[in-house]
This record gives C-alpha cells, structure tokens and sequence, in this order.
C-alpha cells in the first residue's frame, strides 16, 4: 500500500473556508479504476508554526498512484482550487508496512 500525504500552507489573506472548499472537492473525487481512502482537513491550530492543510492518500500500488496523479480532474484541482491559495504545498509518498 502507498500512502500519499500532501500538506500545504494557506497565502496571507485566504480564509479557511477556501481551503475547505478545495478538500472538498478532494474528497468527491473519483478516478476511474483506481480504490483509494483519502482523508482531507484543516489544521486545529493546536501548535504555532503548522501547516494550514493536510490530505492523506491511500492507493494499493504504484500503478494506482499514478493513475489518480495523473487524473485530469485531480489535476484541475489542484491548478483552479489549491494553487491560486496556497503559499506552499509539500508532498511525500511511501510504503505502508505489510
């Protein structure tokens, strides 16, 4: 199993409802073929100094991770909804044991 996590700082000015919006529009998406569990939410504000987002992905393999990167609604997403907003998104992608 591969688990994606993308985390992402909001640019000053931009409310949380924004950033909402966008998970949101995450978490409806389908990728045809592809089974994943995806998680998405805004930071609690629990630690000074955290990120404003985060999504968590998780895809059976390889060949499934690249499918729902590559997924042209995945992608209008990510260009229409979270780049106009966010000063900066960072991601990591590894295997989950077993």
């Amino acid at each position: 199993m591969i688990r994606n996590v993308v985390v992402g700082r909001l640019k000053d000015g931009v409310a949380p409802a924004e950033a909402e919006k966008a998970l949101q529009a995450l978490r409806d998406l389908r990728v045809e073929g592809v089974e994943l569990s995806l998680e998405a939410g805004l930071d609690l504000g629990l630690r000074d100094g955290n990120a404003s987002w985060a999504i968590t992905v998780d895809l059976p393999d390889e060949r499934a991770y690249q499918a729902y990167d590559t997924d042209p609604e995945h992608n209008r997403i990510r260009r229409e909804l979270f780049a106009p907003i966010s000063a900066s998104i960072d991601r990591i992608q590894f295997r989950l044991p077993g």
